[in-house]
Order: C-alpha cells, then structure tokens, then sequence
C-alpha cells in the first residue's frame, strides 16, 4: 500500500516521477512551469501530437529527452475540478504510474480537500486482483510525495489511506473466486477484522440458526452444500455521539435456486455478496479511524444453490421478526436473507439502519451500472445521500408509495417476494424490506449496477469495486458531528 509524505522541492523529492495536474486547455501549476521551461516548444509539440487537452482522465507520459530528469506524468483535471475529478484523475494516473516506485506530485493543491482525493484515487486506481495469477503483477508504487504540503494535507490522506485499504478489502472479498468464500470463510474475515481492530463479533453457526429464528436465511440456504453464516460486527467506542446498524446482503453465490438463472447470468453472481463486503470494510476503516460512533454491522451469509432440497417455488418461510413470506421466485433471495438481517438490526434500537445490496436488476435499469439506487423512511435517505455525495459515491432517491404495497400482497401469507407484475421490481423489493425496520429511520441502497465495474473508469478496475464503503464511512463521520 502506498505511503505519503511531503518533499520541499521536485529537485528533493528524488522521485522516479512527476504527476503535474493539468486543467482544460493545458492550465497547469508550478509542477508544470517545472517541466516546461526545461523541454520549451518541445512539450507543446509533443502534448500536441499527443491530442492532450487536460480533458478529465487523459493522462500523458512525455520524455525528457535528456532535459528533464525524471519521468513526467500529465493528468487531465477538465474544466472545473472537484474532488471527485481529482480522484478520477488520481485514478488514471495511478494506473500509468502503477510500475513506478516512487512519485512527486502537486495534486493536491487542485481543490480544498485535494490531498484526501489524491490518496484515495491513487490507491484505487492502482487495484488489482492478482490472487490467482500465476505470475501475478501487483503494483509497485511505495511512495507519493505531495510538494509542500503541511501536516493537515498529509493527516488528510493517511485517512484516505485507511479508507482505501477497507475498499481493497471488500474489492478482494467481491473478487474471490466463489469456490474459496463459502460463508464460513467469510465469516472468518469478520473474525480477522475483529483482531485486527478490536470489533467485538459473533457469528450465529448452523445449530444456533433455527434457535434464533433465521428462518429466511434457512430457507434460501436449503439447496446449497454450505451452511449459512449470520454476522453480527459490533464497534463500541466510550461515548458515542450515534448509534448506526448496517445490514448487507451476502448472497456469496447466486445461481437462482429452482429459479435458476440463465448460464451468462451467472458468470459474476460472486458479486452477490457485495453488500456484505462493504460492511465488513465499512466497520474496519470506522473502527481504524476511532470514530465516535456505535457501529452495528449484520452480515447474512450463503449460497442460494437449487440442490435437491431447495426452496420451491409457493415455499412460505418465516422471518425473525414472525413476519411469513411466500416465495414465489427462488432468485428473489436477497430480500429474504435482509429479512432476517433487518429484524436482528431492529432489535438493537439503532439510531438508523441502512442497508446495502446488489438486490434488483430492475434498479439498473432505472439508472445504469455506475447509480445505486436509495430508498428509506424517515430521514434516513436525506442522511444517506448526503454522505454518498461526501463521498463521491453516486445515488439517485427512488419513491416508496405506500399504495404499491398491495403489489407484493399474498394470497397465503403477510407478503409475497416478488411484485404482482414485471413492473416497479426495484420498489417491490423495497416494500418488503420496509416490513422489517419497525420505525426506525432506515435507508436501502440497491447497489445492483455500481457494485461491479464492467470495464476500468477512473479509480475503479474492471470488477468489483467496493461501492458503499465510502458512503457508510463518511455517514459515520457525519454521525460524530451531529
């Protein structure tokens, strides 16, 4: 993991490379003045050959031709730069930089908050998962050095650091191969997380699950070889300012049950336990940060296989809450693991529960592959979507009108898992989430689309990138400082 520092000069740096922020229309600062009064008319002739504009993401490496002593790196920032451009930015050159040892950079001097962008999409944008590579080529960047910067600047990105480590953790978790994170195996990371950081945590066992009422979790377990896991991750600092719960879905792989899926559908179900990933580094980077705020995580953990004794469709399970289900499409199974999930939440009496899942397919297609979708009650999607923009993570509100509720209404049961027609699917799944927060501010981020990235964008490598941990992060942080 890359470490930050600060140097005085480019000269002291002694850095392998220079990363010179550029703005639309090759606007640059000191670091590019640097680069420039030792190449002269060269480097416009070159930039221009180039096409370099300074658009968002383009990134440049020109040579020095003997004038310029280390290799320059240009970033495109746009037009007007935010911290998002500059994490976007960050992340692009990361990825050029990414056989670089060490790096001088004026990046974060771009915007308020620079340094923080600027850690976090160089480590990002540095990802990859090489865990099953025989020869596997991880980046090998050690050092980024931010010119002139004071300690605010650097306190600021040791943070960011903390945060994209707990990002790497849940992109590795989301990227394994299903084979190797049965629920088990997941629950063993939480367990590791708790040494590492002193989260208390249980994990509810096979004999312990009818006992404590699992029985949406039991049932979308039945079809599968490998029992079912039930997480509960508790941080508890001394006088905490909130008390937050999140529950995430942690469908380790989803074949569709009886209901099963078509071939091609499968191919990324190991993403399906995306929302539990963030949890998981969501409660380790709140915890490593000493935030002063109570965090409950709940992870609900298992395949959802069509083995001999699956689920059927017209099954009726009951939650923890006593609340019955009819299922009637056996790939509708998130909902029902969070079923459990929120209820076990609920008991604790947090101040707010949020929720985060790859839950519907029908979310995507509301708004694409890189915007999750929020819903809740109360004010906690006003609280949610406020720490998603904090955090540079998208969302868009989705409505929850109460006369949609007749839509999952059964004929034998309190509800039904799917609505009564193919339309409004991602509202649907919310309803029935709903029935299981009691009236407690409760947020659900369905996380369908931005949970896997279908090709490399910014500081997001192609597959699971992690979506939620930066969101429920800075909702902690907001937490402390009410």
């Amino acid at each position: 993991m890359i470490e930050f520092g600060s140097t005085r000069s480019i000269e002291e740096s002694g850095a392998d490379a220079l990363l010179v922020p550029v703005r639309a229309e090759r606007v640059w600062d000191e670091s590019g003045d640097w680069v420039a009064e030792r190449l002269g008319g060269d480097l416009s002739a070159f930039l221009d050959a180039a096409d370099f504009t300074g658009k968002l993401g383009q990134v440049v490496m020109v040579p020095g031709a003997g004038r310029v002593p280390i290799l320059s790196v240009l970033v495109g920032l746009g037009e007007a730069p935010d911290a998002e451009a500059v994490r976007c930015a960050a992340g692009a050159a990361g990825r050029a930089l990414h056989r670089v040892r060490s790096v001088a950079t004026t990046l974060h001097t771009a915007v308020v908050g620079g340094g923080a962008a600027a850690a976090l999409g160089l480590i990002l944008g540095q990802y990859s998962f090489e865990r099953h590579r025989s020869e596997p080529k991880p980046a090998t960047t050690e050092l980024v050095q931010f010119i002139r910067a004071d300690d605010e600047v650097l306190a600021s990105a040791e943070k960011a650091r903390v945060v994209a480590e707990a990002v790497v953790l849940a992109r590795d978790l989301i990227n394994e191969a299903p084979i190797h994170k049965a629920p088990e195996v997941l629950a063993q990371a939480a367990r590791d997380i708790g040494e590492r950081t002193g989260v208390r945590v249980r994990v509810y066992g096979e004999d312990e699950m009818a006992a404590e009422r699992f029985g949406c979790l039991i049932g979308v377990n039945a079809g599968a070889a490998n029992p079912p896991r039930m997480v509960e991750m508790w941080y508890e600092p001394e006088n905490p300012k909130a008390f937050l719960a999140f529950v995430g879905k942690g469908i380790v792989f989803d074949s569709g049950g009886l209901s099963i899926k078509p071939a091609a559908a499968m191919e990324t179900m190991k993403t399906d336990m995306s929302g539990a990933a963030a949890v998981f580094g969501a409660v380790q980077a709140i915890a490593t940060l000493g935030l002063p705020v109570k965090v409950l995580g709940i992870t609900p953990l298992t395949e959802n296989m069509p083995g001999g004794s699956a689920l059927r469709p017209g099954d009726v399970l009951r939650a923890r809450n006593g609340k019955t289900i009819e299922v009637l499409n056996t790939d509708a199974e998130g909902r029902l693991v969070l079923a459990d999930g929120l209820s076990l939440a609920a008991e604790a009496k947090p101040d707010l529960i949020v929720d985060v899942a790859t839950l519907t397919g029908a979310c995507m297609i509301a708004l694409g592959e890189e915007i999750a979708g929020i819903f809740g009650t109360g004010s906690g999607t006003d609280r949610v979507q406020q720490a998603a923009e904090a955090a540079g993570e998208r969302v868009w509100p989705l409505p929850l009108p109460d006369d949609y509720r007749k839509k999952i209404d059964s004929d034998v049961a309190d509800m039904r898992n799917t609505g009564n027609n193919r339309y409004g699917g991602a509202i649907s799944a919310a309803l029935l989430l709903r029935e299981f927060v009691d009236d407690i501010p409760w947020a659900h981020l369905d996380i369908a689309g931005p949970a896997r990235a279908s090709e490399a964008r910014c500081y997001e490598a192609k597959g699971g990138t992690g979506f939620g941990v930066r969101t429920l992060v800075a909702l902690a942080e907001l937490a402390a400082t009410p």
